[in-house]
């Protein structure tokens, strides 16, 4: 599994490469850059280069990208989710991308399953997984385990909160497990009515199971972070804001409302896109849904 000592602080500006048998970048859009205090070994010197961005490690080391990114998933949720573009996908291969309609859920313990498969047929072709991403859920069962839970559906009981957020809005429904679960709660936001059901299913009935599913135990995987002062990463948000309405977010979300799509759909849930419920419920206008 992951060795600490390969873990390295870096600043928004650095990033580094160190290949065992997986590579985990933990954020996906970094800028390549040297870092100073590896530079003084000469086992990782000719490790790493003055630009890095994954597609330029995959091709230097011989690797394929596992999307660790839970938007990404979805056909048409394009922009928002800032998808590499589809050249770049047609030189390096990509995994886990477009594998889903907008109307289909998708959880953490399929990523797993779906993740495990994809290691091991790239290791099999005698390449490098390099997972990349992305959502915070998805990062932590890889690196830490997850439990996939024991506890048994109950249509009755699912029903009966869907019918509650039908008549007083997911809102409602979210703040009945901020009140059995208020740590559970932040995990999750009110339109990802599927997840907070199960949530709430989960506190009435059993809870999960404590077996973790860890699926890299196997491998030496070597995880590469950054570390950046919040000024710098609040400019990152609002630059990429920017782009993503320039390169036409809002003619995405409505592309995708037109072909059926629904706020309730777990797609449209996620950042990037949860956004515009008010605005497409005339609570804001354009400029202060951007803001």
């Amino acid at each position: 599994m992951t060795d600490d000592n390969y873990w390295f602080r870096m600043t928004a500006r650095q990033t580094a490469a160190y290949f065992k048998d997986i590579y985990f970048f933990i954020d996906q859009h970094v800028n390549g850059g040297l870092m100073e205090e590896c530079m003084e070994n000469a086992e990782y010197r000719e490790m790493f280069s003055a630009a890095l961005p994954d597609k330029t490690v995959a091709e230097k080391y011989n690797g394929e990208i596992i999307s660790a990114d839970s938007v990404q998933i979805y056909r048409g949720l394009d922009i928002g989710s800032a998808k590499e573009s589809k050249e770049i996908m047609a030189k390096i291969p990509h995994h886990l991308i477009d594998i889903k309609d907008f109307d289909e859920s998708y959880n953490v313990g399929e990523f797993m399953h779906d993740c495990e498969i994809k290691i091991k047929d790239i290791i099999s072709r005698d390449k490098t997984p390099i997972i990349v991403g992305g959502t915070a859920m998805y990062i932590k069962a890889l690196l830490e385990g997850y439990s996939l839970g024991t506890t048994s559906a109950h249509n009755d009981f699912r029903e009966k909160y869907q019918k509650l957020a039908q008549d007083k809005g997911n809102e409602y429904v979210w703040d009945e497990l901020n009140k059995l679960n208020p740590e559970k709660a932040k995990t999750v936001h009110y339109n990802n009515l599927k997840r907070v059901i199960r949530y709430l299913e989960i506190e009435h009935y059993g809870k999960e199971d404590t077996n973790l599913c860890k699926i890299l135990d196997e491998y030496n995987v070597c995880a590469v972070g950054i570390i950046a002062d919040r000024e710098m990463i609040y400019n990152r948000i609002n630059n990429r804001v920017d782009e993503m309405i320039k390169d036409g977010l809002k003619e995405e979300v409505e592309g995708l409302l037109k072909s059926g799509a629904s706020f309730d759909n777990q797609s449209l849930t996620s950042i990037g896109y949860r956004e515009w419920v008010d605005y497409y419920s005339n609570k804001l206008d354009l400029n202060q849904t951007i803001d």
